[in-house]
């Protein structure tokens, strides 16, 4: 710190205080009894007189618009900035401080016995009394309080009203009166800090709170104005010394501004700069300009600078970290140099070295302290010892203070530099003023001439290497020599300071005329903007130090590099871009090494841009030349390729003989025009490949309909078929299927399969016939449900019988077509799958009540059984018992279903009491599912009460006691149960004659649990399918050996009844000329053995055959494996037909009734104009 002497003034009168606008263009100036208005420069402007006695204070408004002064006339009074009086008050007493708010302006003026506080817009002081007089007073930054020292020891803070919220009171009481306090003004600060110079010879600080901050420092003298920096950093006071000293703004003593020949009363610090004014007892007024020189060390990106003076901070230029070292005394040189810092402070020098394990962060501890008191120039550090330099004497002194080494230089030192070696020897490099550039070496006493200069040496640097010394002289040139030969390389004007670079040997950069300057090798120097002052150069950061604040700057090393790259030095291009180059950079060398056909180093820089595709491509070239190839135009071409200059690549390859490649290229590139130009109209083959690939690349493109076309000129009809397909294009399809011949089946194939998935079926079967491929074209027609086309395929080509019907039925039974479906199994075959549809159709008839459709449903499944008993026969045979049992109870019980269930019944009572009956007697074993017993026994109950029959009626009425009846029938089964008791207990003499056996003419009772069967002789009855009366009908068998054939011609058959026979139902008529029944021999073949337990079948031979009219025989004519049964009429006015399907056999009345009702045999379904 250096203060300069800026100006001086003197007048008559003593100065007790002054106040700088806030501006800094006046300064006011309370002397004698006037009050003098200075400008900055010490010119005086106008002097004020109002005051009737000394002026003692004054104090200017923080928006330069009004300033006050304050006087021992016991008045204060108000001047606007134009100089004009505006306004006066008094006190009680003598006026001893004023001071303005810096936020509401409001004006607080202090007397030996009151404060008084006043804003503009009041009529009137605000007053309060204090108990001991007031010597100074500041207000806080944001304005709230107001802090007032006082002649009794007491610092009192006041609030805006004037009220106490804080008293500080100071050891020495009113022994050591407050003559000075300031608030900084710092807004770094977290609280507010008052400073408190007292005549106990002490300087303290407080927190607005106030407590103390720090011990009492002490003066050693009486201090009588303090006073802060703009910003707070320093605090500049003055007393009775006589003089004005410059303190940290902890209170530490840095040096004195100036001395002076009286008391020093006021000193003020020029807002936002570094003039300090003061006034003195003797009249003086004096302005100092104070300046801070640079205290700093730099090594490699390492930077140690002072900051607030007593503070060392050490910065990593390249992290930005800082550590920030508190020395709490006046730095005065700072020296670094690898692990060690020296920092010089008044009576000591600290060498300092970094805590080692403290890797993350920088930490530095204390490693010597040399307690001396040195004068030197320069300071230089080493790893064990410390250089003093002191203008023409060096000396090394060790860290334990003594000197070891000392060098007189014939000239003044300067520049110093240490530039390496081991520790404990390392070298320096000293610039003298008469031109001498020496080495020297910690351990040698004698120093090494290097070079001698006609000129004064201003800075210096070695290269790396120890090969080359570059030189700035005091004429601002730039002179770089080769050591060894002493020659002198290059020359540049307007440098001010040089540094080589710390990575590179042939590269240096030197700064000068507000531009930095880049060289490198002998290449033209490049320039770019910068200010300030370049110290260091390490990789691509450039350290610059402007004013007082070093920045690393990142510069780009495109410029040496490019320099380089123009004279194909790639390695060294290389190794400048490794100091740092932008991504495009580092591609231009990369390019560029690769065109050179450097792969080594186009691979690097790849590498460093993460370029796969080109690191790929060196990769193949790399594995290529240890195969043996050495074809380096080969190698462009590639390479050329891959950088889009694709004709430079064609030409490349064709001279290489490799014309495959530049088509291949051409085409990939989808360059068609380039290829076909390229390979002319001389090869057909490569232009159908080119035509190929361009429908490729039409296909990609999504341009399907150029596509197609591209591909049926090339002929590759497939592709063209599948684009045309996907597409839909029917038209364009059929064409190419009608133009193709029937020989090319396979796009014939792809086109009809097309055709089908396009619904185009016409088309597809067109295509299908044209290729003869008959098995495509019926599934064709069953996969579209052409079923007529396919049958009448299927009557040409039996073989695929199984490929339409199974279908078929599948289709049939999926459109709930179910009993066509059967059939269409049955034809197909299938007679697994026409037995499991049926089953299923049973099963479901069943579940849901319809009884009738389960009788036809079983009758079916019988019919089928007995088709299928042909191959398993005993299996079969018996499900075809089972089924016919099953289809005669289901189609039985749908009536009396249908009586219980529905209101009213079609059927007559007879009718119902026969089917009830004959339901029961089948009864006797298991009951199927869906028939139910109640049901039964109730309707049976129900007829037979009305009938007649008391006892059946009865019988029922009990039965159904015994079984779980539905709520329903309940109370009315209950009723009839009790109202039936009061009928006769016996049955109608008509109704037990109806049950008459027609072969033994016993009477059989109603209900009969051997079946129905005869009691007697064990006959099975005939029963009409209608009605279910019993029908005068016997059944008989033939004797052994007469076979169906010879049976049937030996009955006598009559000419009229030849043609019914055949196709009409089998038919009993009434006639008249028959024979006596007693002469008939078949009476005499039923008679049998009375009482026998075992039945015993009607037998006749030929002779009873012959003796038969064919008007009374009825013949069930079975399929195989069954045979015929005959039936023989013992009543022929009773007329029967018979169904030639089911062989059920009907009152001819009842049977031509119900076939007029329902166009078809009640039973079995089968329409009357179907031939059997």
């Amino acid at each position: 710190m250096r203060a300069i002497l800026s100006w001086k003034e003197s007048v008559r009168e003593r100065v007790y205080d002054l106040a700088f606008k806030p501006d800094g263009s006046q300064i006011i100036i309370a002397a004698g009894l006037r009050v003098l208005v200075y400008d900055a420069d010490g010119a005086i402007i106008q002097p004020l007189r109002g005051h009737k006695d000394v002026v003692y204070c004054v104090a200017y408004a923080k928006d330069g618009k009004r300033f006050a002064s304050g006087s021992a006339d016991k008045s204060v009074i108000i001047w606007t900035s134009k100089l004009e009086g505006i306004l006066k008050y008094t006190h009680n007493d003598s006026i001893q401080c004023v001071a303005y708010n810096p936020v509401t302006h409001q004006l607080a003026s202090c007397s030996s016995g009151d404060f008084g506080l006043w804003s503009p817009e009041q009529k009137s002081v605000n007053k309060h009394k204090v108990s001991s007089k007031i010597t100074c007073c500041g207000w806080t930054n944001d304005g709230q309080y107001l802090a007032l020292g006082m002649m009794n020891g007491v610092v009192s803070i006041r609030n805006k009203n004037g009220e106490e919220k804080v008293k500080i009171e100071r050891p020495g009481g009113s022994s050591s009166p407050i003559w000075s306090i300031a608030w900084n003004p710092s807004k770094d600060e977290h609280n507010d800090i008052l400073a408190v110079a007292d005549w106990g010879q002490k300087l303290s600080f407080y927190q607005l709170s106030g407590k103390q901050i720090g011990k009492d420092r002490t003066l050693n003298y009486d201090p009588c104005c303090i006073s802060y920096f703009s910003k707070g950093e320093y605090i500049v006071m003055g007393g009775s010394d006589r003089q004005v000293s410059l303190y940290t703004k902890d209170g530490v003593r840095l040096g004195t501004i100036g001395e002076q020949d009286a008391w020093v009363w006021t000193c003020r610090v020029k807002p936002d700069s570094n003039f300090v004014v003061l006034g003195c007892q003797d009249g003086n007024i004096v302005c100092y300009q104070l300046n801070f020189s640079t205290v700093h060390g730099l090594y490699k990106d390492r930077y140690a600078y002072r900051d607030s003076m007593t503070d060392v901070i050490v910065q990593h230029l390249i992290t930005e970290q800082k550590v920030r070292l508190k020395c709490r005394e006046l730095v005065k040189k700072i020296a670094i140099y690898r692990n060690r810092l020296a920092v010089q402070l008044p009576e000591k020098i600290h060498i300092y070295e970094p805590i080692p394990e403290d890797s993350n962060e920088m930490r530095y501890r204390i490693k010597e302290k040399i307690s001396r008191k040195f004068e030197c120039n320069l300071l230089v550090v080493c790893s064990q010892h410390i250089i003093l330099c002191q203008e023409k004497r060096l000396q090394c002194l060790s860290f334990t203070s003594v000197k070891e080494k000392e060098w007189v230089m014939e000239s003044l030192i300067r520049y110093i530099k240490v530039i390496g070696g081991p520790p404990g020897r390392e070298g320096l490099l000293v610039g003298l003023k008469n031109g001498a550039i020496l080495k020297i070496f910690v351990d040698n006493p004698f120093p090494i001439t290097l070079l001698k200069l006609s000129t004064s040496v201003r800075c210096l640097d070695m290269s790396t290497s120890r090969n080359k010394l570059a030189v700035v002289d005091e004429h601002n040139t730039l002179l770089v020599y080769d050591i060894n030969s002493k020659e002198l390389l290059f020359q540049e004007p307007n440098a001010n300071s040089v540094a080589w670079n710390t990575q590179c040997e042939d590269m240096l950069c030197f700064s000068g005329n507000g531009y930095l300057n880049i060289k490198a090798s002998d290449f033209p120097v490049h320039q770019q903007k910068m200010q300030g002052f370049m110290v260091g150069y390490n990789g691509s950061k450039i350290f610059c130090l402007h004013v007082y604040s070093m920045s690393a700057v990142e510069v780009p090393q495109s410029a040496p590099m490019y320099q380089y790259l123009e004279r194909k030095m790639f390695k060294e291009a290389y190794q400048i871009a490794c100091l740092g180059v932008t991504d495009s950079d580092w591609r231009d060398l990369a390019t560029e090494a690769l065109e050179g056909l450097d792969f080594e180093t186009a691979k690097k820089a790849f590498i460093r841009i993460r370029d796969l595709r080109y690191l790929e491509l060196i990769n193949s070239i790399e594995e290529r030349k240890k195969c043996g190839e050495s074809d380096n135009e080969l190698f462009l071409a590639d390479v050329y390729a891959f950088q889009g200059k694709f004709h430079q690549a064609a030409k490349l390859y064709k001279r290489t003989g490799h014309e495959a490649k530049a088509l291949s290229m051409y085409t990939d590139l989808r360059m068609f025009e380039f290829a076909k130009e390229f390979i002319g109209a001389t090869d057909p083959k490569s232009s159908r490949m080119l035509m190929t690939k361009q429908a490729d690349w039409a296909k990609s493109s999504k341009e399907p309909r150029a596509a197609a076309e591209m591909y049926l000129s090339a002929g590759e009809h497939l592709k063209a078929i599948d684009i045309i397909g996907e597409h839909g294009w029917a038209d364009m399809l059929i064409d190419i299927a009608r133009k193709l011949d029937k020989a090319e089946r396979e796009p014939l194939a792809k086109c009809a399969l097309h055709f089908k998935r396009l619904k185009h079926h016409g088309y597809a079967s067109e295509t299908y016939s044209k290729m003869g491929d008959l098995k495509a074209l019926v599934e064709l027609h069953v996969e579209t449900r052409h079923w007529e086309e396919a049958f009448s395929l299927v009557e040409k080509h039996p073989q695929f019988k199984n490929n339409v019907f199974v279908p078929y039925a599948q289709w049939l039974a999926e459109n709930d077509r179910f009993e066509e479906a059967q059939k269409a199994f049955h034809k197909a075959g299938r007679q697994t799958e026409a037995v499991k549809v049926l089953e299923q159709l049973t099963h479901n008839a069943v579940v849901e009540n319809r009884f009738s459709d389960a009788g036809y449903y079983y009758w079916m499944l019988s019919m089928q059984c007995l088709d299928i008993a042909r191959d398993q026969r005993d299996e079969m045979l018996k499900k075809f018992e089972r089924f016919q049992r099953l289809a005669e109870l289901y189609y039985v019980y749908r009536s009396i279903q249908r009586y219980t269930d529905e209101p009213f019944s079609s059927h007559m009572p007879e009718t119902l009491f026969n089917i009830c009956r004959f339901l029961l007697n089948n009864l006797t074993k298991d009951i199927p599912p869906g028939i139910s017993k109640v049901n039964t026994l109730y309707a049976l109950a129900k007829q037979s009460r009305k009938l007649g029959a008391y006892k059946l009626a009865r019988y029922s009425y009990e039965k159904l006691q015994e079984l779980h009846v539905p709520s329903r029938f309940l109370e009315s089964i209950e009723l009839a149960s009790l109202t039936i008791r009061s009928k006769p207990f016996h049955d109608s003499e008509d109704l037990i004659e109806g049950m008459m056996c027609y072969r033994c003419s016993t009477n059989n009772p109603l209900l009969n649990n051997q079946g129905s069967v005869c009691i007697n002789c064990r006959q099975p009855f005939i029963y009409s399918a209608s009605s279910y009366e019993v029908l005068p009908l016997v059944q008989f068998y033939l004797e052994e050996g007469i076979s169906d054939e010879e049976a049937l011609s030996l009955i006598d058959l009559e000419d009229s009844l030849s043609e019914a026979i055949s196709s009409e139902p089998q038919a009993l008529k009434i006639e008249d000329g028959l024979d006596n029944a007693e002469e008939d021999p078949f009476t005499a073949k039923m008679s049998f053995e009375q009482g026998g337990s075992t039945f015993v079948p009607v037998k006749v031979s030929r002779s009873v055959l012959r003796s038969m009219s064919r008007r009374d025989v009825l013949i069930k004519r079975w399929p195989r494996p069954l045979k015929w049964e005959y039936f023989r009429s013992l009543l022929p006015d009773v007329s029967i037909t018979m169904c030639p399907s089911c062989f059920k056999m009907f009152h001819s009345e009842d049977y031509e009734l119900l076939v007029l009702q329902h166009n078809c045999c009640p039973y079995c379904r089968r329409p009357i104009d179907e031939p059997n």
